[in-house]
Order: structure tokens, then C-alpha cells, then sequence
């Protein structure tokens, strides 16, 4: 399949890896840019012309302001605002007060797109519900935060019980932050029930993001190749599941959704007890996160 066109807002640390990957994507003709700076989208465009020609792809590149966008398949959305982020715990949700704002004009801009919108901007789950409740019902809008929980919990996982990751099935779903649910109780190993010591996962979940961070500034791959298989699900290239933040009873959060032919289906595990409360605590929390974006705008 070929002839896609998908449209990409902010050309920062995840902009750039979602478009150097989708270069090479044989399904993606073009690329719609667009940044805070047209300084910033002529860089991004040029680099990729480079790529373009040196590994032979046919994707076309091309800076387009955020109201051409519409005219895509599909909008990834990874701008940030500018704000220093101090915070030591919730460190996702700090970012509500000042990306939110963006966020909202943006989908603003696009009102009314009826094609597939991917969210990466943190809060993610909160902001997909910005989003989706800006631009207008006919838009398909996902966040993708628990398909990089969900990743680093087989990763975690896969290292305890020294097997690769391919061995371990299970996911991380509700708040892409402090209160993510780890659906330990339906996690498997080689098939079978496994132990899941959530100490040592609940860390290992803190520590990849902060030794990215430490190291590059921030994280960019692992959220672009999440943009990546979201983008490859929704638009009917590739079936599958991935843990992605939808509307879910009126509040979006990270659910696991099998993909055939770009239709999405709930494919929500059995919690056990605990893990039902964490994801109903998960879901007011952010539901009340969601309440003060409305405010603020009213207030405005």
C-alpha cells in the first residue's frame, strides 16, 4: 500500500526521529511539516532531502502551515511548549498548564480533519482529549504513552526472568505517568503465568525515562517508533494491538486496542481487584487534570 500523506506538527527531538523513520516508510509519499519557526521546518526539510536522496526514498517533504494539514491522512502531534519543567514526581503532568494551551490552538487551526491524529505532547492522555474535543467528533485521536510503558514493562520483565522480550505478553494501561496500572495479573512468560515483581518494574519504568533524558535531553526514539506502529495500525498497513489512549467512557486513557484493516477493538484485560482500583483511580485523576484544561480556557 502507498500513497499516504501524513502531516507533522513540531520539528523537535521526536519530530525529527518520526519523520527520519518515516522516510524510509514505502507507504508514506509525502510529509507535511510544520514548526514553531520557519527556520526550525527548513532545517528539518532540507536534512530530509539529504536522506531522501542518499538512501533513495521517494517520500517528499515539505513545509506546510498547521492549517494545510487537513489535507494528510494523518497529523502526528509532538510540538512542546516553552516552560522549565521542575517538577520530582508527576513530572508528565507538570506540563498540563503550558502545553495545554498549544495544544487546544492547534486542533483549532485543523477543526473539523476527519482523518487519524496522533497525539506524543505530555500529558499525553489528557492532551488526546484536548485535542479530540477541539478539532470536532470526525477526527480518530490517540495518544501514544502506554505503548512506551507497555515496552519498557516486557523489557523489565524479559531482563528479571532472563528470557527476550518477544517471550513476555502484557501491558501497562490507564495514565502514561505515576498512576500507570501494570496488568501483572494477566502478564505471561513463554505462555504461562509469571511473576511480576512490580518494585523492581515500577522503577524500571522511572529509570529509562530519566536515563534518556541524562543522556540525549530527552526521550525521541522510543516515543517516534510508537508514532510509528500507531501510524501503521490506524491507516489499515499493518494489523495488530497497541496500548494507545482513546476515549474511554468519556475519559481518555491507555487501553490495549486490536487493529484489523485500521479498526480498532477494545481489547481491555481482566484486572484483578487492586489493579481495577489503580485504573479507576487512574481515569479521575485525569479526568480532573482534563477539567482544569477547561477552566484555564475559560478563564482566558
Amino acid at each position: 500500500m502507498s500513497g499516504f500523506t501524513v502531516g507533522l506538527i513540531g520539528a523537535g527531538a521526536v519530530g525529527q526521529s518520526v519523520a527520519a523513520l518515516l522516510v524510509r516508510e514505502r507507504w508514506c509519499a509525502r510529509l507535511m511539516i510544520a514548526s514553531r519557526t520557519q527556520e526550525s521546518a527548513t532545517g528539518l526539510v532540507t536534512d530530509l532531502e539529504d536522506m531522501r536522496e542518499i538512501t533513495r526514498s521517494s517520500v517528499r517533504a515539505e513545509i506546510a502551515p498547521v492549517a494545510a494539514m487537513p489535507a494528510a491522512d494523518a497529523i502526528v502531534v509532538c510540538p512542546r511548549a516553552s516552560f522549565t519543567n521542575t517538577a520530582t514526581s508527576d513530572i508528565r503532568m507538570a506540563g498540563l498548564a503550558a502545553n495545554a494551551p498549544l495544544i487546544r490552538s492547534l486542533a483549532q487551526e485543523v477543526a473539523g480533519f476527519g482523518g487519524h491524529v496522533i497525539v506524543v505532547t505530555n500529558p499525553v492522555d489528557v492532551l488526546a482529549r484536548v485535542f479530540a474535543t477541539t478539532v470536532g467528533p470526525a477526527a480518530r485521536v490517540y495518544g501514544i504513552g502506554s505503548s512506551a510503558d507497555s515496552a519498557r514493562y516486557r523489557l523489565a520483565l524479559a531482563a528479571h526472568h532472563r528470557v527476550p522480550p518477544a517471550a513476555v505478553r502484557g501491558w501497562v494501561i490507564g495514565e502514561h505517568g505515576d498512576g500507570a496500572v501494570i496488568c501483572a495479573s494477566t502478564t505471561t512468560v513463554n505462555g504461562r503465568t509469571a511473576e511480576v515483581p512490580s518494585e523492581y518494574v515500577r522503577a524500571q519504568l522511572a529509570a529509562r525515562p530519566r536515563q534518556i533524558n541524562a543522556g540525549i535531553g530527552r526521550t525521541r526514539c522510543g516515543p517516534a517508533g510508537a508514532v510509528l506502529g500507531a501510524l501503521r495500525k490506524t491507516l489499515g498497513i499493518s494489523d495488530g494491538t497497541e496500548v494507545l489512549s482513546v476515549n474511554h467512557d468519556g475519559v481518555w486513557l491507555g487501553i490495549p486496542l486490536q487493529f484489523s484493516a485500521g479498526r480498532p477493538t477494545v481489547a481491555l484485560p481482566d484486572l484483578d481487584p487492586d489493579e481495577q482500583r489503580q485504573f479507576t483511580a487512574a481515569r479521575t485523576k485525569l479526568d480532573s487534570a482534563y477539567q482544569q484544561t477547561r477552566q484555564g480556557a475559560t478563564a482566558c
